[in-house]
């Protein structure tokens, strides 16, 4: 994976922190979410929400773009009503064994991350089917 640059962390950080602020996640929530240091304090989040760039560090950008993605196919699936999509979230889930995505996301990291993904967005599910082959 390259780095990226500045600008499309910045352009990251700013869709990030605005789908977390959207589905009402706390700070503890947003810093597990994105894998940052547990020391994060909530005047770090603020600094990404008004266009400081995330670290330049992989795994955290490859969460954030989970995260962008998760809202980007929550819109498509809840095109009539945003709010539909922050309470899907919080609703036990069948294909989960009963738990939200939610916390599918916050307690299996990256895994969470891409299982919710892949429920919602059958393009990225099959992208992944192919990269496994």
């Amino acid at each position: 994976m390259t780095a990226a640059s500045e600008e499309s962390r910045v352009r990251m950080a700013r869709q990030a922190m605005a789908v977390l602020d959207q589905w009402q996640l706390n700070s503890d929530e947003i810093v597990t979410l994105l894998a940052l240091p547990k020391k994060t304090r909530s005047t770090q989040l603020e600094r990404f929400r008004r266009g400081e760039a995330l670290p330049d560090d992989p795994p955290l950008i490859v969460r954030a773009e989970h995260i962008v993605g998760i809202a980007d196919a929550l819109r498509t699936s809840f095109p009539r009503n945003s709010r539909i999509g922050a309470r899907w979230l919080v609703t036990p889930h069948r294909r989960f064994r009963k738990r939200t995505p939610l916390s599918l996301m916050l307690e299996d990291g990256i895994n969470g991350l891409c299982r919710v993904r892949a429920e919602l967005d059958c393009s990225f599910s099959w992208r992944r089917s192919q990269e496994n082959e």
